[in-house]
C-alpha cells in the first residue's frame, strides 16, 4: 500500500557506463529514458555506447525511477492496460494529449513531482542532460526555464513521429532520426532541431555471406521459405494473432512472430499452429538475418534496427497511437508502406520480397543509417563545461519544489496513476470505453482547467 506521507527515497546510483582504456576524458553525460516497453531504453544504450565509445562518462537513469512513490511504475502499468485491454482509450487519450498546447493538469503534477528527484539525481560534474523520453523533457525543459538545471539539455527524438509532449519549452536541442520527425518538431516550435540520425546496436548489419543460412539452422527456421518477421514490441500487444493468420493466408511467407515478454501469446499462436513463435529473444540481429521482410505494428526501435540489418519493412495491423502516427510518418519517409486494406497485404509482402521495390527499400533504409553523422557529435558540440548541473546553493529553488510539498505531489501522482491503470479495465469490461474515455482525455487534455 502506497501512503502519501511516507518518504521518498533517494535514486539508486546511476549504471555509468566509463570510456573505453585510452579514450579521451570528454565529461560525464546523463541519459534519462523510461523502461516503457524496450524502445526507449534501447536507444538509450546505443547512445550510450556511441558517447562512452568517444570519451565521455554516461550515467542512465529510468524516468519512471524519478516520479515518487512508485507512482512511474503504476503509469507504465495503466499504460500497458489501456494498449491491451481498451485500444480504443488509449486512442483518444493519445490524441486528446496531442492536440494540447501544453500539457494537462495531471500530467504537469507528474512532471513537477520528478523534479527534485531529477536534480537530485545528477552527478555534479554532469555536462549536459539528453532525454530519449518525453516525460523526461519535460522535466528538463521546466528546470532549465527556471534556472535550476544549469547544463544544457536535449531529448532525442526516438519516435518517427512527434507527439506534442515529445517538445518541452527549455529544452536546447531536439535531435531527430529522419527529416519528417524534424519537420513535425519544428512545426511545434522545437528549438534547434537537428536531424542526427539514428542509433541501434553495431551487431544490426545486413547478413554476410552464410549468416542467412547459419541464422535459420540456430533458430530452426525452414532453410529456403520466404520468412516474414512479425514483431510487436516488448510487450507483444496488437492484433498479432490476426495478422499472423493472415500473413500465412497470403502464401506469400512463413510467420515468425517474436512475442517478446507475453509468452502467453507464444503459446496461444503455437496452439493456432504458427509453428515458429518466439518469446523474448536476445539475438535480434541474428533472426533478422535469418528473414526477408519484417511486418511491424508500432514504428519503434525494431524498425530502426531492421532498416540497418538490410530488412524491408512494412506496417500493418498497427496499435493505436503512436503505432499509426509512426506508420503514417514511416510511409510519408519512403521506408514503409503501411497496409490498410488486408487485401493489399499478399501484393505488397511479394513486393518486397522479391520485387524491385524491397531492393529500393533495402537501399534507403540501409542509407538512413549512413547519411548522418548521429547524434554524438550534437551532444558533444552542447557539452557545458560549468561545474554543476544544478542552480548554485545561493539561489535557492522555489518553495513549490520543497519538502512541505512532497506529500501533495505524490498523491496527485498516485492517485492519477491509478485512476488510468483502474479506469481502463473498468471501461472495456462494461464496454463504454468511448465515453468514459471521452472525459479522461478531455480531462487531461488540460480542457477540464
Amino acid at each position: 500500500m502506497l501512503h502519501c506521507e511516507d518518504p521518498v527515497p533517494e535514486p539508486a546510483p546511476p549504471p555509468s557506463l566509463a570510456p573505453p582504456q585510452g579514450a579521451t576524458d570528454g565529461g560525464r553525460i546523463a541519459i534519462i529514458s523510461a523502461s516503457v516497453g524496450a524502445g526507449h531504453d534501447g536507444a538509450a544504450a546505443g547512445l550510450a555506447a556511441r558517447l562512452a565509445a568517444q570519451g565521455f562518462q554516461v550515467d542512465r537513469y529510468d524516468f519512471l525511477d524519478l516520479l515518487p512513490a512508485g507512482a512511474g511504475r503504476l503509469l507504465c502499468g495503466a499504460y500497458h492496460r489501456m494498449l491491451t485491454w481498451a485500444p480504443e482509450g488509449y486512442q483518444r487519450l493519445y490524441a486528446a494529449t496531442d492536440r494540447a498546447s501544453r500539457p494537462g493538469a495531471v500530467w504537469r503534477a507528474l512532471f513537477r513531482a520528478a523534479e527534485p528527484r531529477t536534480l537530485r539525481a545528477l552527478a555534479p560534474d554532469t555536462r549536459a542532460v539528453v532525454s530519449t523520453y518525453p516525460g523526461a523533457g519535460q522535466v528538463l525543459g521546466a528546470l532549465r526555464r527556471r534556472g535550476l538545471l544549469t547544463v544544457p539539455a536535449l531529448t532525442y527524438l526516438t519516435d518517427f513521429s512527434v507527439h506534442a509532449l515529445w517538445v518541452a519549452p527549455g529544452i536546447d536541442a531536439h535531435l531527430a532520426v529522419h527529416p519528417v520527425p524534424a519537420a513535425q518538431a519544428h512545426a511545434r516550435g522545437a528549438a534547434a532541431v537537428t536531424v542526427a540520425g539514428p542509433v541501434t546496436d553495431p551487431r544490426f548489419t545486413p547478413p554476410a555471406p552464410g549468416q542467412r543460412a547459419a541464422a535459420r539452422r540456430r533458430f530452426a527456421l525452414p532453410a529456403h521459405t520466404p520468412l516474414a518477421l512479425l514483431v510487436a514490441g516488448s510487450w507483444g500487444v496488437g492484433a498479432v494473432r490476426r495478422t499472423a493468420a493472415e500473413i500465412r493466408r497470403t502464401g506469400a511467407a512463413v510467420p515468425v512472430v517474436v512475442c517478446g515478454r507475453n509468452q502467453s501469446l507464444a503459446e496461444q499462436l503455437r496452439r493456432d499452429g504458427v509453428e515458429h513463435a518466439f518469446g523474448w529473444v536476445d539475438d535480434m540481429p541474428g533472426l533478422m538475418h535469418a528473414c526477408d521482410v519484417l511486418v511491424q505494428n508500432a514504428g519503434g526501435l525494431t524498425s530502426l534496427e531492421a532498416f540497418a540489418a538490410g530488412l524491408p519493412v512494412l506496417s500493418y495491423r498497427c496499435i493505436p497511437g503512436h503505432g499509426h502516427t509512426n506508420a503514417a510518418a514511416l510511409e510519408e519517409a519512403g521506408l514503409a508502406p503501411w497496409i490498410r486494406d488486408p487485401d493489399d497485404l499478399g501484393p505488397v509482402l511479394a513486393e518486397l520480397l522479391d520485387g524491385p521495390r524491397g531492393r529500393t527499400q533495402r537501399v534507403t533504409g540501409l542509407a538512413l543509417h549512413r547519411r548522418a553523422p548521429g547524434p554524438v557529435p550534437v551532444i558533444a558540440a552542447r557539452t557545458d563545461r560549468r561545474p554543476s548541473p544544478i542552480a548554485p546553493p545561493d539561489r535557492p529553488a522555489p518553495k513549490r519544489l520543497r519538502g512541505r510539498r512532497r506529500g501533495p505531489l505524490t498523491a496527485v501522482a498516485v492517485t492519477a496513476t491509478v485512476c488510468l491503470g483502474v479506469a481502463a479495465p473498468l471501461a472495456h469490461a462494461y464496454n463504454e470505453t468511448p465515453a468514459r474515455f471521452t472525459a479522461v482525455a478531455h480531462y487531461l487534455d488540460g480542457a477540464a482547467r
